[in-house]
Formats: structure tokens, C-alpha cells, sequence
């Protein structure tokens, strides 16, 4: 009896392919994000049409392949990967991001209107809202109204001014796509609330990851 093993080789063409649809695909939803947030301005309406084309973009499995996305190395100190995927733009900024299990956020809002969208792997939101007058500008005191598990075909998305936390359980990293009205590096207003305290931070000084890769 013969036995005939296939193999498969990845070439430069094969892979320039992968990376040319992958520019397009990004080019287009980008496209069409500015169409409806110039047609619908910032609204919940115009996150809903932002989180059904995200949705839509993180079916294309051979394009945003978490090979080519990988998660930081267990061990390595690291609990997240940001790719930006527009880097050249100042405008909208789409990444796709890799979280390992274990990671969590502190609750925090983005300053900018957010949508995320799962390629793989699932990951805890829990939305809260302010029962405080804000006039204090040091503390607040939240409320959790919501718990979302985005994964696959469940996107979310937020206002400037919504608060939400994540917690990736499991054992697997995540692959999600994160697309902001401004880029993360500029969100100098963003705030998170230190859980037990209330003391409120500048999200970006204090617990933001800044490295951030760039993929053209």
C-alpha cells in the first residue's frame, strides 16, 4: 500500500495575496465607517451600523489569522498586544487586539466612541454608569447595569462617555478588532475609576499598555 502525504507551502505570492486583502478589507470597512458617522453623526444608531460591518470584517479568517496576530509569550510580563492596522491615519484608528487569559481592566470610558468585534476568543464587559453628581472630580461612585461577553458574532460598542471594565477568562488569548473615532495614544481625556476607592485616573497614564505594533 502507498501512502502519499500532502504538504503545503506558504509562498511570498501566497502571502503578499493575504496582506493586499487584508489592506483592501481595511480600507473598506474604514470607508464605510466614515460614511455612517458622517450620515448618522455619533449616535447609538451609527454604532449599531459600525458593529454589524465589524462584525461582518472578523468572518475573514484568513485575513486577521491570529499567526499573523500573535498573543504576547506566557511569562514574558506582558498581558495584551495592540496592532494598529491604519497606522498612517490621524483620524479613525483600527486595531486588532490579542488579550491573554487572566487580563482585566479597572472600569475606564475611551473619550472617543469605541466599537469591538470578536475574531476569536470571548471576553467579559461589564458596563456600569455614574450615581454620582460628577461634581467631584477626584471620585465617583458607579453602578454596574450590564454584563456582555463579546465573542464571535456578539460585537459592542460605546459612547465617549460609557464605562465599561473586561476580564478574559478561559484559556485561550482573544483576537478582537477595537475601532475608535480618534487613535488611543490621543485619548489624553480618558478617565478609569479605581475599584473599592472611586479614585478617578487618567486611564492613559496609569494603566494603559502604550506599545503599540503597526501593520501597513
Amino acid at each position: 500500500m502507498t501512502t502519499t502525504i500532502t504538504t503545503t507551502t506558504i509562498t511570498h505570492e501566497t502571502s503578499e495575496t493575504v496582506r493586499t486583502g487584508r489592506r483592501e478589507a481595511v480600507e473598506a470597512l474604514l470607508a464605510d465607517a466614515r460614511r455612517i458617522i458622517s450620515e448618522k453623526g455619533v449616535t447609538r444608531a451609527a454604532l449599531d451600523s459600525l458593529s454589524e460591518r465589524l462584525v461582518e470584517l472578523a468572518t475573514h479568517h484568513s485575513l486577521f489569522d491570529a499567526a499573523d496576530f500573535p498573543p504576547p509569550q506566557p511569562g514574558s510580563g506582558d498581558t495584551s498586544t495592540r496592532y494598529r492596522l491604519n497606522p498612517d491615519e490621524d483620524g479613525f484608528a483600527l486595531y486588532l487586539n490579542s488579550l491573554l487569559p487572566g487580563k482585566t481592566t479597572i472600569p475606564h470610558n475611551h473619550d472617543t466612541w469605541a466599537v469591538i468585534a470578536a475574531i476569536e476568543g470571548a471576553e467579559l464587559n461589564r458596563i456600569y454608569r455614574r450615581i454620582d453628581d460628577g461634581r467631584d472630580a477626584d471620585s465617583a461612585r458607579l453602578q454596574l447595569v450590564q454584563e456582555v461577553v463579546v465573542r464571535p458574532g456578539v460585537p459592542i460598542a460605546f459612547l465617549p462617555d460609557d464605562i465599561h471594565s473586561i476580564h478574559v477568562g478561559g484559556a485561550e488569548p482573544t483576537l478582537h478588532f477595537h475601532l475608535y473615532g480618534r487613535p488611543l495614544e490621543s485619548l489624553t481625556g480618558r478617565l478609569g475609576f479605581e475599584p473599592g476607592t472611586g479614585k478617578v485616573v487618567r486611564y492613559n497614564a496609569t494603566h494603559m499598555q502604550r506599545a503599540t505594533q503597526a501593520v501597513g
